[in-house]
């Protein structure tokens, strides 16, 4: 496996220098932040992400994310111009070696927290989600106050998503994701790219929009629309794992070999749809990730790996869930984690 560390730029709190002093650091993770969805990525632009990250002694390996627009999404008009567009960054991307590209499917939000500085018992905050919280919220009359999307929309904008995805149950948004892999895969191939997508977060339904990829019967429905190594999963612990439903030691150890990006965090169950997120380490939480660990290593798993979200320790402030000093503890225990089990596994 490759370690690496998701990097937001230049104005990222957390430098390259910072990053490349954590053991066994390889690359980073990033991408191009000041194009909208939709639009073409400059090669100079992509060029100069990795000139920074070689200049510090690490790779620009893999990409996430290139967003998916709304409109591939729900499958308007515009479709096909914009997936042209994203097989354009596909192939800009493969030409100055990107070798993996994560992204997303999920309609109108992203990854969704309920709590940005939830207090924990150490004293360390981090990021929460409470269901009870998002029931109590009306996203059509302007009363949204979710940590990090009061501004991603204008109330006219957000209204006007989420009118037209009333027509879009799963099955539509399996039918345009389908769409939308047959076109961009070959692409893919011919780059050099694996593309891997990241798993819905959380990963249900949110103010009635489909989510699909979900739990491994999505995930297994979801590789065999385009049966290609290049058509593969990120797989998001966290994620995955607030879904108390999900295996995460067996779909480990049955997709090993499809995933591509590993990201690994820990979260511990509070309640029903209910999870804030802790320290890596199994025993900071609900999910077993020695047990993940050995599924990926003992199956196949070759890819990459980050720590996902960090905590707030030490008194340090910054972008949330992706501060230094938490995301620097969790890369050493993954590489500890790692080196354990591979010298370990035919003893």
């Amino acid at each position: 496996m490759k370690l690496t560390f998701r990097w937001y730029g230049d104005s990222d709190p957390v430098t390259l220098q910072q990053i490349r002093q954590i053991p066994t650091m390889s690359g980073i993770v990033s991408a191009v932040y000041d194009v909208k969805p939709g639009g073409i990525w400059s090669e100079e632009s992509i060029n100069a992400i990795k000139s920074k990250a070689l200049a510090n002694g690490l790779e620009f390996e893999v990409v996430e994310s290139v967003p998916v627009p709304e409109e591939i999404k729900y499958g308007g008009e515009n479709a096909p111009a914009l997936i042209e567009n994203y097989c354009e960054n596909i192939r800009r991307l493969g030409k100055a070696g990107v070798k993996c590209v994560c992204y997303n499917f999920m309609p109108v939000f992203d990854w969704l927290r309920s709590e940005l500085e939830h207090s924990n018992e150490d004293g360390s905050n981090s990021l929460a989600f409470d269901e009870q919280t998002l029931l109590t919220m009306n996203p059509e009359a302007g009363d949204l106050s979710l940590p990090g999307w009061d501004e991603s929309y204008t109330k006219a904008e957000l209204n006007k998503l989420l009118d037209i995805y009333k027509s879009v149950d799963e099955e539509k948004l399996w039918e345009n994701l389908t769409v939308f892999l047959k076109a961009v895969i070959p692409v893919a191939e011919q780059a050099g790219v694996n593309m891997a997508i990241h798993p819905d977060d959380p990963p249900w339904s949110i103010f009635g929009l489909p989510r699909i990829i979900t739990g491994e019967k999505n995930l297994e429905r979801f590789l065999s629309i385009v049966d290609s190594p290049a058509n593969g999963l990120t797989f998001c612990t966290g994620s995955l794992g607030a879904g108390v439903d999900n295996d995460l030691v067996a779909m480990a150890a049955r997709f090993a070999k499809r995933i591509h990006f590993l990201h690994l965090r820990n979260i511990k169950i509070t309640g029903d749809k209910q999870f804030c997120e802790v320290g890596h380490p199994t025993e900071c939480g609900s999910i077993d990730m020695y047990g993940i660990a050995r599924a990926l290593i003992d199956n196949g798993f070759d890819g990459y790996v980050r720590p996902d979200h960090g905590r707030m320790i030490w008194g340090e402030t910054g972008r949330y869930g992706y501060g230094l000093y938490d995301r620097a503890l969790g890369a050493t225990y993954i590489a500890g984690l790692f080196e354990g089990i591979e010298k370990t596994k035919n003893s």
